[in-house]
Order: C-alpha cells, then structure tokens, then sequence
C-alpha cells in the first residue's frame, strides 16, 4: 500500500511497534503553563504524575512513524475526569491530520532521530528537532531484565479511557495494547520548554521498555461543546 502525506484514515487503526513508557512525579513548583492543556481545560487539570510515551510504529494505518506524548494528569470533562494528551509530535503529516481528525489529538509534526543500541549495554538515543530544525528533546534510554506479557484489556475501560478537546468537539477513546515489556532506566533527557514540558526537575518513578506490542486506537464517542 502506498501511504501519502494527505491519505484519509477513518478510526479504528491497528498498529504495531515498541517503545518506552515513563511515569514522573512533578514538583510542586513545576509551571502549570508547562502542561499545554488547552485554555479551556487547564483550570480543572489535577495530580501531579505525568507520563511520556515514545512509540516507534513499525505498522500503522498510515505506514510507519514515531511518536512522543505527554500526558499530564486528569482533566475533567463534562462526564467525568479522563487523562488526556495535550502534548503530541509524531514523525508523518498523514498521523498529524489523521491523528486530529480521528479522535482530536494535537498532533504536530517533528524530525525524529533514533538510533537504537547493538550491545546489551548501549542506550537508545532519540532526538527530536522542529521542522525549521531547533531541538525539541533528547532521551536516552536502556532496558534489562527478561520481558514479561502485557496486555491492557485487564485494565478497567475508565482507567485507561482518554478524553481531547480539539476544535470545540470532546473526543473520549479507550485504546488497546498488548505486548512484552521489561525494566528500563531513563540514562539522561533534556527538553525545550517552549516545545515540550520540561522534565528536568521530575522523579522518574517507573520506565520500561515495551517490545513488539498491537495496539487498537478505536472509533471515538464524540460530543459537541455546548455553547
């Protein structure tokens, strides 16, 4: 299948890959600013973990990309609160309009540069710049340990359920995985803050490595912003 930069994709995608999840603890004076929720939200944004996710797609709906997200506590939605992503670079313009269209994520396009270790004590290197070329982040990575089976439908559907406010529509989704993971260690990270939250000061409280994973995104429940 030839992939373009303007496909359409409707929801579900399937996709497979690996990639790393991480769990912080922020500090109290980290800056509210610093979680890009937008404006119509970030009032009622709670808690104080956070995660990042890096994703390498090997398959997707729209080929191959990588990805690194933000997710930076709950916010609540006129339901109830969801986790929701509020900050999003990927690597194809097809993800970024898809990616909105689909289920309102903020996708935006950046140029990512991984290279992956060939020895058991080599880290994975990942490096993310704008498409004028300024640095967005630098992540270095290693895992150990023998990987361990997955899968998230043994997870509660409102635990992993996520909410999006894009373009005056709610868009709640509850996505599926399953895979292999194992320990990993965040070896050093630095960020811009003008482009992703800057975790310098953040305890990192668990990472690992997540090997050779399905996950499902699914058609959304949307909900128009009532006026």
């Amino acid at each position: 299948m030839t992939y373009t930069d303007d496909m359409i994709a409707p929801a579900p995608w399937q996709l497979t890959g690996q990639g790393y999840l991480v769990a912080v603890y922020l500090p109290a004076s980290f800056d509210e600013s610093q979680h890009f929720v937008p404006p119509a939200l970030a009032a009622s944004r709670r808690g104080r973990f956070a995660y990042v996710i890096f994703a390498d797609y090997q398959q997707s709906d729209v080929g191959a990309y990588h990805e690194l997200l933000y997710i930076g506590g709950s916010l609540q939605f006129p339901q109830r609160r969801h986790l929701s992503i509020s900050k999003i670079y990927v690597s194809s313009q097809a993800s970024v309009s898809n990616g909105q269209r689909n289920w309102g994520i903020p996708k935006e396009l950046a140029q990512f540069q991984v290279t992956y270790g060939t020895a058991k004590n080599n880290p994975d290197n990942i490096v993310l710049k704008t498409p004028m070329g300024e640095a967005i982040a630098r992540l270095q990575f290693c895992h150990y340990g023998w990987p361990l089976p997955v899968n998230t439908r043994f997870v509660p559907v409102k635990l992993r359920t996520l909410g999006q406010l894009w373009q005056q529509q709610y868009f709640f989704f509850s996505p599926e995985a399953q895979g292999h993971i194992q320990p990993a260690r965040v070896q050093a990270w630095q960020f811009d803050a003008r482009y992703f939250p800057d975790l310098a000061k953040a305890k990192v409280v668990a990472c690992f490595k997540v090997n050779d994973f399905n996950m499902i995104f699914p058609v959304p429940k949307t909900q128009a912003v009532e006026q």
